[in-house]
């Protein structure tokens, strides 16, 4: 289905501001359409004058939907829907049609013009099925009040305000809870779902004939200082949103001022009851400070172990060549590797590592004993799994400790990383398979070299964390030089093929009020 955005570039000539108003206007039409019962079609003028385009529509939650297939795309001549030219023509809300007929249910149509900087842009066609019509009760009134007033502010050009962002996600909606208050903040009508969330803000009386602002004010100021300017947000003055603590409950307010002809002349409130969620919230906020906790602390504890047996190293006899002085100097590089890993998650928000610079400080952690040589990397890793980062992080020190030690010797000569990662996520993040070649230009492999076998604890270790941990594939081979291969100075490439599987998306599901 197109967008918004496409249909209006392509076939009606709306500007920018317009379409960026009509947006606006779509991620609040939900409050309309459930207000009123009824279904919304928003119809954009065809750029030659010949009709109108459906550019969107909306469906309500509480009452039945006329609409049952999609309209959106479908074009109206001028002429066809009467009203549609009216509403577009003389910039007024048209309601003087009868009922029409559509498949076997009668269905009553209004439009009303959406005007921006004293012109009208769009009409929306309000549809209500007729055929569950009954004597409304205070609440339904109530909504019906309210949609009106809203399709006024529509058609004069005052909803959505320009530039009011206030609650588009997350807000709540009509069935969540609704507050009208007249033009002084008093309220004429609570909804049940209304009065139950004060309630469990603490609540003991009846909210109609009540001052809302003072009301909150006075239930927010028993658990927590007295905040002088709530009570007049929820008065109504100014489209707002405040969330009240109190009684170990939590409520979200949304106010939105209705205005005819410039005149403030009621408010309408929104409350939705997020106790549970911002419980939840708290819950995981608390998790994820433990977990980057634990993973500083068990990066302090590793950057004591290499620490250790950096002083080990340096009190053993004999030149810095000797064995075991060597061996615990790889010790401590391969321990300082995992501690990165472990810094990087204490640091980073998201639970993935940005390997690029895990991998830069694993490189310069690699002995070069002040022989010239350069290692550069090619490619980005990307973010990585912490599951994945940390042998990934021993594998990478492993294969150029052992590119600079054997491949180069003490000729010097370059080592070269090269990362490529395949596929995609829905989100765009990399995933699939994560390749990566460490090649040095310091010679081919001795003759009968098998890298299954021969080789030191490095070779070895590197084996195990790919083939074992990760699930797959090492491999050893010469390239370039006479003997075969690319042209070229002849060298040795370390190549590890590993899966990466892509992040699971977070579950944003909030619990139903």
């Amino acid at each position: 289905m197109p967008s918004l955005q496409e249909l209006g570039g392509e076939r009606t000539g709306l500007g920018g501001a317009d379409l960026d108003l009509l947006h606006g206007l779509l991620a609040d039409w939900m409050l309309l359409a459930d207000l009123s019962f009824a279904d919304l079609v928003l119809w954009l003028p065809l750029a030659d004058g010949s009709g109108f385009l459906a550019g969107a529509q909306v469906r309500p939650t509480t009452g039945p939907t006329v609409h049952h297939d999609d309209v959106v795309g479908t074009t109206v001549a001028r002429g066809r829907r009467p009203q549609l030219d009216t509403a577009y023509d003389e910039g007024r809300i048209c309601r003087e049609r009868d009922p029409d007929w559509a498949d076997d249910v009668p269905v009553r149509e209004e439009t009303i013009p959406v005007r921006r900087d004293g012109r009208v842009i769009a009409v929306v066609s309000r549809h209500t099925n007729l055929a569950t019509a009954r004597t409304p009760s205070r609440l339904e009134l109530t909504y019906l009040r309210t949609a009106d007033d809203l399709a006024l502010m529509v058609a004069e050009g005052r909803f959505p305000s320009p530039g009011d962002s206030v609650g588009r996600e997350g807000s709540p909606r009509v069935g969540d809870g609704l507050v009208r208050l007249d033009e002084a903040g008093l309220v004429t009508f609570a909804s049940p779902n209304a009065l139950s969330a004060y309630r469990r803000l603490g609540l003991a009386t009846d909210l109609v004939g009540a001052h809302l602002g003072d009301v909150t004010a006075r239930l927010a100021g028993r658990s927590q200082p007295a905040d002088e300017a709530l009570s007049t947000v929820v008065s109504g003055w100014a489209a707002r949103q405040a969330e009240v603590e109190a009684a170990g409950a939590t409520v979200r307010l949304r106010v939105i001022p209705l205005v005819a002809g410039g005149v403030r002349t009621a408010a309408l409130v929104l409350c939705r009851d997020v106790t549970e969620l911002r419980r939840r919230e708290r819950e995981l906020v608390g998790k994820d400070v433990t977990i980057r906790e634990i993973h500083h602390r068990v990066k302090n504890n590793l950057q004591t172990v290499a620490a250790l047996l950096r002083l080990q190293s340096r009190r053993l006899p004999g030149d810095e060549q000797a064995p075991a002085r060597h061996a615990l100097e790889e010790a401590e590089r391969r321990v300082g590797s995992i501690a990165l890993v472990h810094e990087t998650l204490s640091r980073a928000i998201e639970p993935h590592v940005p390997f690029d610079d895990v991998a830069d400080r694993v490189v310069a952690m690699v002995g070069l004993a002040d022989r010239p040589v350069r290692v550069s990397r090619e490619g980005s890793f990307g973010d990585l799994p912490p599951e994945v980062a940390t042998p990934m992080a021993l594998v990478l020190v492993e294969l150029v400790q052992n590119a600079v030690q054997h491949g180069l010797a003490d000729g010097g000569g370059e080592v070269v990383v090269r990362v490529e990662r395949s596929g995609s996520t829905a989100a765009g993040e990399s995933a699939g398979l994560l390749r990566v070649t460490v090649t040095d230009d310091g010679g081919r492999l001795p003759v009968g070299f098998d890298p299954a076998h021969d080789g030191g604890l490095g070779l070895q270790i590197v084996r195990a964390l790919v083939q074992d941990e990760l699930g797959g594939r090492m491999a050893l081979r010469s390239v370039g030089g006479p003997a075969g291969g690319s042209a070229g100075a002849a060298g040795v490439e370390a190549l590890v093929e590993v899966e990466v599987s892509p992040r699971e998306p977070p579950d944003l599901t909030e619990p139903q009020a």
